[in-house]
C-alpha cells in the first residue's frame, strides 16, 4: 500500500547547528477558518507522531535540503512541535517554510528517494583478509558505490546472511572471488534511489528485494549487501511483495531462487514425492513450501532435530522426521526426489528411488545425485511473488532475530553454529 503522506503543518529551519545537524521548529499554523476541534485533534495528531515519524520537507527555494527528502527523526538535533504563532522564530518566517508530512515508521516510505540526498560515504561491515569473524570490521566512511548503466542504486533497509558468505569469507573460494576488500552480503531488502540510464522497469522509489551476485561463487560483488547503499542490476531485483516487511523479504532471495531452481533441475512436478534434508534451514524450509504450493508434491517428509518438527509439519512437510532419533535411509518408503540442503549424499542416495533425483548442496556427491550453483535473476522472483503475496508461500526468520546492524558479527557467529531455523536477518540497516 503506498504512504498517504497528510498534510500537517509547516516547519522553519531555524539555524545550521555546528554538529552539521539542522535544527527545526514545526509551526501547527491556525487561522480563523479552523475549529478549536479539529485544531486541537491535530495539535495531538502531531505531538504523538513527532516522536517517531518520516519527515517529508519540500521547498524548492532552499539549498540546505533537496527539493524532497525524507528524514527520520534521529537527522535532526532537535525537532521542536509547537501550535503557537511563528513571529520572532525567524524574520523571513513565510518566505522559507517547508511543507511537513507524516507517516508512520512502518509506513513504506522509510528513506529518501531523491538521488539529491545521497551521500558520498556510507557505513558498512568490510573485511580486508580472509578469516573468522574477528577480521569484519564496521567502518563509517566506505564510499557508496558508484552504478552502471544497466544498475540501480539501492538504499539497503534490511539484509540477510546465508551459509555462502562466512563460506566466502573464509576463502573458501578466493580463486574465483573479486578482488579485497570485500563489503558482504548477497540478500538485499530496500528503496531504489538511483537509476542507470539503461534502466527500463525500475524508478527511484520502488521497494524491491533481490540476490545481489548472479553468482555466488564465481566474482560477486566486491561491495555487498552490508552496507546502507548497494549497487544492483536491475534484472537481480524484483518488486517487493507488498505483503511482507523488509526483513521478510530480505530473507527470501537466495534462498528462495535455490530451492526453486533445485526442484526445476530435479524435473520435481505434480504428483511426484520428496524428501528434505534439513527442512528447517533457510532453503529446506522453502523447498518444503515450493514443493508443496508450487510444484504441486503428492506427499513431503523433512528431516529436523526435535524441537523443529513442528515447524515443518506447519510448513506443509506430511512426514516429519526426527534425525536425532531416525535413520532416514532406512525408511521403506523412498521418494522421487531427495532435497539435501545439510551434506548427506551418502545417506540421501539410499531414500530416493530408482530413476529419482538427488539434489545436494553441499558435501559429497554419489549419483543419481547433482550439485549446482544457483542462478539469480529478478524473474524467477517476480515468478514467485504471486506465492508470497497470497501467503502459501511465507518467509521463515530465525527467533533470535532479526539483529540489528551493529551486530553483524554475532549474526554471523549464531549462523555458523548451523542451528539456525529459517534465514538470519540484519535489520534495520542502520
Amino acid at each position: 500500500m503506498a504512504t498517504k503522506w497528510k498534510h500537517f503543518s509547516k516547519v522553519t529551519c531555524v539555524r545550521q547547528l555546528p554538529n552539521n545537524k539542522p535544527k527545526l521548529h514545526i509551526v501547527l499554523q491556525r487561522d480563523n477558518r479552523t475549529e478549536q476541534k479539529e485544531h486541537q485533534q491535530t495539535c495531538a495528531l502531531m505531538e504523538t507522531l513527532i516522536s517517531s515519524t518520516t519527515l517529508q520537507l519540500r521547498n524548492p527555494q532552499t539549498s540546505l535540503f533537496p527539493k524532497t527528502s525524507h528524514f527520520n527523526s534521529p537527522a535532526f538535533s532537535r525537532v521542536q512541535f509547537s501550535s503557537k504563532p511563528c513571529f520572532g522564530v525567524l524574520n523571513r518566517c513565510n518566505k522559507n517554510c517547508f511543507k511537513v508530512f507524516a507517516a508512520s515508521q512502518s509506513a513504506p516510505a522509510e528513506v529518501s528517494t531523491s538521488s539529491s540526498s545521497i551521500p558520498s560515504t556510507m557505513k558498512a561491515w568490510i573485511y580486508s583478509e580472509y578469516g573468522g569473524v574477528e577480521v569484519l570490521k564496521f567502518d563509517e566512511s566506505v564510499a557508496v558505490p558508484e552504478i552502471s548503466d544497466d544498475q540501480v542504486l539501492v538504499k539497503v533497509v534490511a539484509a540477510a546472511l546465508n551459509p555462502v558468505d562466512f563460506k566466502r569469507r573464509l576463502g573458501k573460494f578466493k580463486a574465483t572471488d573479486s578482488p579485497l576488500p570485500t563489503v558482504p552480503g548477497y540478500d538485499v531488502a530496500g528503496v531504489v534511489v538511483k537509476v542507470g540510464s539503461q534502466v527500463k522497469n525500475l524508478k527511484e522509489g520502488d521497494e524491491v528485494y533481490g540476490d545481489i551476485s548472479e553468482k555466488a561463487l564465481d566474482g560477486p560483488k566486491q561491495f555487498g549487501s552490508l552496507a546502507e547503499y548497494t549497487a544492483v542490476e536491475e534484472k537481480l531485483l524484483a518488486l517487493k511483495p507488498k505483503n511482507i516487511d523488509f526483513a521478510q523479504a530480505a530473507s527470501l532471495p537466495l534462498a528462495i531462487e535455490t530451492a526453486n531452481e533445485g526442484l526445476e533441475r530435479a524435473g520435481f512436478s505434480a504428483g511426484k514425492s520428496i524428501l528434505v534434508l534439513g527442512g528447517a534451514g533457510g532453503v529446506g524450509s522453502l523447498v518444503i513450501q515450493l514443493a508443496k504450493h508450487v510444484f504441486g508434491a503428492s506427499k513431503i517428509a523433512a528431516t529436523s532435530s526435535t524441537g523443529k518438527l513442528e515447524l515443518l509439519k506447519s510448513l506443509g512437510a506430511d512426514l516429519a522426521i526426527d534425525y536425532t532419533k531416525e535413520n532416514f535411509e532406512d525408511l521403506p518408503e523412498k521418494f522421487d526426489v531427495v532435497y539435501d540442503t545439510v551434506g548427506q549424499g551418502d545417506k540421501a542416495v539410499k531414500a530416493v528411488k530408482e530413476g529419482g533425483s538427488v539434489v545436494v548442496l553441499t558435501g559429497a556427491v554419489e549419483p543419481p545425485g547433482f550439485r549446482f550453483v544457483v542462478t539469480s535473476t529478478g524473474e524467477a522472483l517476480t515468478k514467485l511473488n504471486p506465492f508470497l503475496e497470497s501467503g502459501k508461500v511465507k518467509p521463515v526468520i530465525d527467533p533470535k532475530g532479526p539483529f540489528p546492524f551493529s551486530q553483524v558479527t554475532e549474526a554471523f557467529s549464531y549462523l555458523e553454529t548451523n542451528r539456525a531455523t529459517g534465514k538470519v536477518v540484519i535489520h534495520p540497516i542502520p
